[in-house]
């Protein structure tokens, strides 16, 4: 029989003989033939294109083909960070990163503990599925609406910034704005999705809890603090680790719906510019380089990021 570790978190089954190990996976068979289906997508989609990553050491030519391409070793690396508008543009995608994980990660947090807080279902549940119904949205037609709310003619911003006598503001036009215009677009589309897993954490929490807690005198801000939070901390802090490991991905659709000529300057970024100069200008191995080098900086933060995470909380993604 298979001896059974019980943690907080999961359970983990441990194996005395092979034989053990094969009884068991005959048992649970269907639950191994539900998991084919990912993990055929996973092979095809991403780790078999990672063999393509190799054109990034080679001046790819798309008549020679991966084989028949020339090696150049670390040229495009090289010419990756000594090309002199890359840096202001990783330097966009890393301000752009940092601003959402700041401002946007922790909004789905606070609307699960709100939403939780509200005791008519009824309205609960109203106010829930219009908060993530933006998230089916595309970002094509999240685009036309804050674009169509900005618009310094017909934009009811500046409609009400005519009320108090200030000039029409061409938001989508200045570089002052768009950082500002990306990070809040994304927290009114994708915030109401992150509160499900949240909400659902919460769910899961022992009611006994709560109700030693009332006995106790303690108040509701109490319980959230004392209770709700701590309990849905690893949810959080998993969320938060990949969140990291996404740290550079912060998107092509989002932004190039955005993106013109006036606000470039603070808006392109790594996704937008390896677009431009991969299959516009058709530099397949440079931007190849690029994408590698942004997948190797998010390793790198998700595993320190998970390893520090399990020294200060105990829990992490691995």
């Amino acid at each position: 029989m298979a001896g059974k570790l019980e943690s907080s978190n999961s359970i983990t089954y441990q194996f005395a003989t092979p034989d053990q190990k094969w009884k068991f996976m005959r048992k649970h068979w269907p639950l191994y033939v539900l998991s084919i289906p990912g993990i055929i997508f996973f092979l095809l989609f991403r780790y078999v294109p990672m063999f393509g990553s190799v054109i990034a050491f080679q001046d790819y030519n798309i008549f020679k083909g991966i084989k028949g391409s020339d090696w150049v070793g670390l040229y495009h690396f090289r010419r990756m960070f000594e090309y002199a508008e890359f840096l202001p543009i990783l330097k966009n995608t890393i301000l752009i990163g940092v601003y959402d994980l700041c401002f946007a990660f922790p909004v789905p947090i606070i609307l699960a503990l709100l939403l939780n807080e509200l005791r008519i279902m009824a309205y609960k549940r109203i106010v829930q599925t219009v908060v993530y119904m933006p998230h089916f949205l595309s970002w094509v037609i999240v685009g036309g609406i804050v674009v169509g709310v900005l618009s310094p003619s017909t934009g009811i911003v500046n409609h009400l910034l005519s009320l108090f006598g200030i000039d029409s503001i061409y938001f989508l036009g200045e570089n002052s704005y768009i950082r500002t215009i990306l990070i809040g677009s994304g927290i009114w589309k994708d915030s109401g999705w992150g509160t499900i897993i949240y909400l659902a954490a919460i769910a899961g929490i022992n009611p006994d809890l709560y109700e030693a807690a009332q006995m106790d005198g303690a108040t509701r801000v109490r319980q959230v603090t004392s209770i709700t939070v701590p309990c849905i901390l690893p949810t959080i802090v998993i969320l938060f680790l990949l969140q990291i490991g996404n740290f550079l991905d912060f998107g092509f659709e989002r932004v190039f719906v955005f993106l013109n000529p006036l606000n470039s300057e603070n808006g392109e970024i790594i996704d937008t510019y390896v677009y431009r100069a991969g299959l516009v200008d058709r530099q397949y191995s440079y931007t190849t380089a690029i994408g590698l080098f942004k997948s190797v900086v998010g390793l790198a933060l998700i595993m320190l990021g998970n390893k520090f995470s399990k020294k200060v909380t105990g829990d992490g993604l691995y």
